[in-house]
């Protein structure tokens, strides 16, 4: 029995820890020999199997997911297994929301990013490298799980492996590589923005007090987390992703009143990919190029648009 590991998964394990490479490859020997050992998943045709990191130097649990045809195995998508751990307020009110945890659509979800940001970065690397060459290396599960308790909220899985495959993006002559410019932030970008807007809001909340509640004003969110900022440099504005819908929002250190953005990251990544391989039907914002910077035609410096050239594959 064949037992294949993709490239997308290959690329993957070892941003989860030093040993998932390793385990990976003793359970594909597994496999080989039992190709039944899985359970079956919420995905039509997809068996599933927990890898015990506790065997591995530096590896996690892990979720692994598996197709079995007559004479070979692909292995779809490997995840850190869901920690299980007592009940908090969050996480009840998350199980209320019906959020409780789909180790199948997750699945889904880590392949959706995993997918569209290979086709940013692979036009980035191929058209704009210098904003290739700005993108972070992917974060460690470690980090993200700090993060996580630092903010006190819960990391949607999206986010989770965005962050697993970029960290953040620290822009090339000043442009991040998103729509409008934008960047991905930096870890530590995020817990900062995340602790200037829950201060603005406690500000907000005391004269909240003595207002009638039409007149109450909110400008931030707990559930909010800030994902992407205006420019590298530029931490006025940028776009939420509220970890209660999934959907992305804007946010402004100015306090405006937020509106909405009926995005997921998902769609909000496809559609940046969308753009950059078919320019001509790109609606939201129009790709181009200064050297070997990918540029954003809605917010160039006018002083730069002479450089400035549309791409038109």
């Amino acid at each position: 029995m064949i037992v294949e590991i993709p490239a997308h998964v290959r690329e993957l394990a070892p941003q989860l820890g030093a040993g998932v490479p390793y385990a990976l490859k003793v359970l594909a020997g597994q496999l080989a020999d039992d190709p039944g050992m899985g359970e079956p998943s919420a995905l039509p045709g997809i068996l599933t199997v927990m890898v015990d990191g506790e065997v591995f130097e530096d590896c996690p649990d892990l979720t692994v997911g598996y197709v079995r045809e007559v004479d070979r195995i692909e292995i779809r998508y490997v995840n850190p297994a869901a920690v299980v751990e007592p009940a908090t307020d969050t996480q009840d009110q998350n199980h209320e929301l019906g959020q409780a945890a789909d180790p199948a659509a997750d699945a889904v979800t880590v392949r959706e990013v995993g997918d569209a940001w290979r086709r940013i970065t692979g036009w980035l690397q191929r058209h704009a490298p210098d904003s290739y060459a700005a993108l972070r290396a992917g974060a460690s599960p470690a980090a993200i799980d700090a993060l996580e308790e630092d903010l006190g909220i819960r990391i949607p899985v999206e986010l989770r492996a965005l962050w697993l495959l970029t960290a953040g993006d620290d822009g090339a002559n000043g442009w991040g590589c998103l729509p409008g410019n934008r960047a991905l932030m930096t870890l530590d970008a995020v817990a900062a923005t995340y602790r200037l807007k829950t201060d603005a809001q406690a500000d907000q909340d005391a004269l909240n007090a003595n207002r009638t509640e039409d007149n109450r004003i909110t400008v931030w969110q707990a559930t909010w987390i800030p994902v992407f900022a205006l420019g590298p440099a530029d931490s006025t504005s940028g776009l939420y992703l509220d970890s209660t819908t999934g959907y992305l929002g804007p946010w402004s250190r100015y306090n405006d009143n937020p509106g909405e953005e009926l995005d997921t990251l998902v769609t909000y990544l496809e559609e940046t990919a969308d753009m950059l391989e078919t320019p001509a039907l790109a609606a939201r914002d129009k790709p181009g190029l200064i050297g070997g910077t990918l540029v954003w035609l809605s917010s160039i410096d006018p002083a730069q648009e002479d450089q400035w050239q549309r791409w038109a594959d």
